[in-house]
């Protein structure tokens, strides 16, 4: 059983081996193709590509790209491992404060910037090209996070009523979001529409008062900043309620050039950083870029602030802005907006939803009685999820995310950038995967930053890229190594200045189809220059690279290469050894010109312990028998010979017993094996002794039964266990067999003669049952008998009774 496993265990060992130096070689491959000229080049070309400075690494021939290849390839190609430029990326944290951990009324203030939601807060990766670099990123959720809040109103005349609810908002919010935050303020704006026709009226009656009949409304305006962020609730009641309602002509309203100086103006609005909710209320829709052009106005909105004395002076000049631009300020910004809207225009208002992110929408009643409960709604909504998103990515540098949950909710790709559900104090954590596929051209340094949408806490993350080795800020200009100065050394190998070649930077690039040259390239008695398998640089062969990377041509004339070697089973040298310069190598205990000679004589021990039975030599790994009579892998088949039970059955029969056909010749045939006496078959050895043993059952020449095992333990002795007192038949006992036979005989006669009995008694009672049926069909009624004429005449007298 040891030697099977262990022949298992080194057949596995070998396939191991050979898988992975397929693998190594294959992963080899890239960084052979790169074709690489320095050690720079080399490690761009993937992350398992290493570059040898070893200087006497090359074999001759070989160009200085073979010295870019796969780590493993390097080191079986000899390249020591303090010899091998390999660097790798890493990642270090500069800031990384803890989460902020506080309960709402707690003694202690905190400044909004004292509040760490996020964490770590500044990191560098050093980035190679193909190898990622991952670090963890946590939210938390800050109790008693301070909230700015701004409402910007619809002013046009359908608000009329609208307006007279909102003149109470500020105290009545200020006490409700007192429930979430103690520290909230509050802001208020209002528009209406573009002071152009044909959005108002510019009648000059209709500027002073647009509105009909003897309603009295304020002069249309495109949007005005009522009131600055303040914590004072009564300052926002008053000056709200002195807002007049003021019209238009168009359904459709001028809110997005308000959103957009919201968003831009932070100065004028007073807003902090800390959480930004801006409640846009309205009744009707929204103009949006290139509407611009029924009043004339052409010029792209520039997204600049231009309030002066708290109102838009630019309507009439710029363009809406459109929906990408708001979207771009918005999250510039950390403006988180929710739209108050009737139930007409929710449909518009979802898919505009849609398209900014962290944005809700709420069902605003016909007189916005409800606003402050859809407020405290849609900032539950919104500060319920987070959404990771990252500034532009340099060229060539790609990020992925890995969310982890609530409930164990994992999600990747795009669904990876957000959690859902997330409750105030809740943690989550996502994993963040950068990746360089490429070097930045002057090799900068970048930076980018990631940030949960609506909030102002942010990554900074500084992405330092590997193009370069270590080992070329340590080479030597113009180095005497390199052909009298004609190049750096570094790496181990020659960095030709412009105009020079080869691999030692010996030759211009004038002399490189010198003919003179070409003769040092060709080998004795020979026309072909490199063996026709490389090109002749410099008065030396450089020889040239195959499709299949992992074969290579080598020598100093390129005569040489390691995939013309004798082959075995497919397998260049079998797979059992390496090819140089079209000759094998074989590894230990393989011999042979394609090492397909197994030294190892395992295969030939037969399950007796001996190599081949007995009866051949292990050849190869392989049984040569020399007895005709015996076949098979280990000598062991014989389709002529007895079984082993046969074979020694008389032997055993004349030594136990003294009987038997070798009775008479038994001390000179059959002394060949030791012999034990049992007392009975349960005495004899069980197989699980480490010997072949085989369990017998023979007749011997008086038809009785014995019992014995024959074993060969591992020096090829031969040991019989026989059972001493063999199994015979007793004889038969005449008289019950007599008696029997005859009780039979009798007892079957009787059977006999009762079912014919039985069968008479049953065909007497049918035919007296057929006699009777048909008695009582033979009968006649003679009263009816037409023929019949009885035979008795009376005769009456006729004075008969008279007197």
């Amino acid at each position: 059983l040891f030697q099977t496993n262990l022949k298992v265990l080194t057949w596995a060992g070998i396939l191991y081996c050979l898988i992975w130096n397929g693998c190594a070689q294959q992963g080899g491959s890239d960084c052979i193709k790169a074709n690489a000229k320095s050690c720079g080049e080399c490690i761009q070309a993937g992350p398992n590509c290493g570059w040898c400075k070893k200087i006497d690494f090359l074999q001759e021939g070989e160009p200085t790209s073979a010295r870019c290849d796969d780590l493993a390839a390097l080191k079986s190609k000899g390249c020591p491992v303090e010899d091998i430029e390999n660097p790798r990326g890493d990642k270090r944290v500069l800031e990384d404060k803890e989460v902020t951990n506080r309960k709402i009324g707690a003694a202690e203030k905190l400044d909004p910037e004292d509040i760490t939601q996020i964490q770590p807060q500044k990191l560098v990766l050093k980035l190679r090209v193909g190898e990622p670099q991952t670090f963890s990123l946590k939210f938390k959720r800050a109790e008693d996070y301070p909230i700015d809040l701004y409402y910007l109103m619809d002013l046009s005349y359908s608000m009329k009523d609208d307006l007279e609810n909102v003149k109470s908002l500020g105290t009545a919010l200020m006490l409700e979001m007192e429930k979430i935050t103690s520290d909230f303020r509050i802001g208020f704006g209002s528009f209406v529409e573009k002071t152009v026709m044909p959005y108002i009226s510019t009648t000059p009656a209709k500027l002073r008062n647009p509105c009909t009949g003897d309603q009295n409304c304020t002069s249309p305006f495109s949007y005005k900043n009522v009131l600055s962020l303040t914590s004072e609730g009564n300052k926002f009641n008053e000056l709200v309620g002195k807002q007049h309602i003021s019209g238009n002509l168009d359904s459709p309203e001028g809110g997005f050039d308000a959103i957009m100086q919201v968003a831009v103006c932070g100065d004028q609005i007073g807003w902090r950083n800390v959480t930004r909710l801006l409640v846009f209320s309205t009744d009707a829709g929204f103009h949006f870029a290139g509407d611009g052009k029924l009043g004339g106005i052409v010029l792209p909105n520039d997204g600049k602030c231009h309030l002066e004395n708290n109102m838009y002076t630019m309507s009439h000049y710029y363009d809406y802005p459109s929906i990408a631009h708001l979207v771009q300020k918005l999250s510039e910004n950390n403006i988180q907006t929710i739209f108050a809207v009737t139930e007409e225009f929710q449909a518009v208002y979802k898919e505009l939803k849609n398209l900014i992110p962290k944005s809700a929408v709420g069902t605003l009643s016909s007189n916005s009685s409800n606003v402050i409960q859809l407020i405290i709604d849609a900032y539950n909504s919104l500060s319920s999820e987070v959404i990771l998103e990252n500034t532009k990515l340099p060229k060539g540098v790609t990020i992925s995310y890995k969310s982890f949950c609530k409930n164990g909710v994992n999600d990747t790709q795009e669904d990876g950038r957000k959690c859902s559900n997330i409750s105030i104090g809740d943690e989550v954590r996502f994993e963040i995967n950068v990746t360089a596929n490429e070097c930045p051209k002057k090799g900068q340094n970048e930076t980018i930053k990631i940030k949960p949408l609506g909030f102002t806490e942010e990554v900074e993350i500084n992405l330092q890229f590997i193009c370069e080795c270590q080992c070329q800020s340590e080479g030597e200009p113009n180095s005497p190594a390199c052909h009298e100065g004609n190049g750096t050394f570094e790496c181990g190998a020659c960095r030709c200045n412009e105009g020079r070649i080869g691999r030692l930077c010996e030759c211009s690039t004038d002399e490189v189809n010198s003919e003179d040259m070409d003769a040092y390239c060709r080998r004795e008695n020979s026309t072909e220059i490199c063996s026709n398998n490389g090109e002749c640089i410099c008065g030396q062969c450089v020889c040239k690279k195959r499709e299949n990377t992992n074969e290579v041509y080598s020598g100093k004339y390129c005569e040489c290469d390691n995939f013309n070697c004798d082959r075995s089973n497919g397998l260049i040298c079998g797979g059992n050894g390496i090819c140089k310069c079209r000759v094998c190598e074989c590894f230990p205990n393989f011999t042979g010109s394609a090492c397909d000679c197994s030294l190892d004589t395992f295969p030939c021990i037969a399950s007796n312990g001996q190599i081949c039975n007995g009866r051949g030599t292990c050849e190869c790994g392989t049984c040569n028998c020399t007895d005709p009579k015996f076949q098979g892998p280990t000598c062991e088949m014989c389709q002529t010979c007895l079984g082993v039970c046969t074979e020694h059955k008389d032997c055993v029969q004349c030594r136990a017993f003294d009987k038997g056909e070798k009775k008479e010749t038994c001390s000179q045939e059959c002394m060949h094996f030791n012999m034990t006496r049992v007392e009975s078959r349960d005495n004899l050895p069980q197989p699980v002794q480490p010997n072949p043993l085989s369990h017998c059952k023979e007749k011997d020449v008086d038809d009785c039964w014995f019992y014995f095992t024959y074993s060969v333990n591992a020096n090829g002795e031969a040991h019989v266990h026989v059972v001493e007192t063999p199994d015979c038949p007793s004889g038969p006992d005449i008289i019950p067999i007599v008696a029997g036979v005859v009780a039979g005989i009798v007892l079957i006669g009787l059977a006999l003669l009762l079912i014919w009995k039985l069968l008479m008694i049953i065909h007497d009672r049918r035919e007296f049952a057929k006699f009777e049926k048909e008695k009582m069909n033979a009968k006649w009624d003679t009263q009816e008998n037409p023929i019949y004429k009885s035979p008795i005449n009376n005769f009456k007298n006729p004075n008969y009774g008279r007197k």
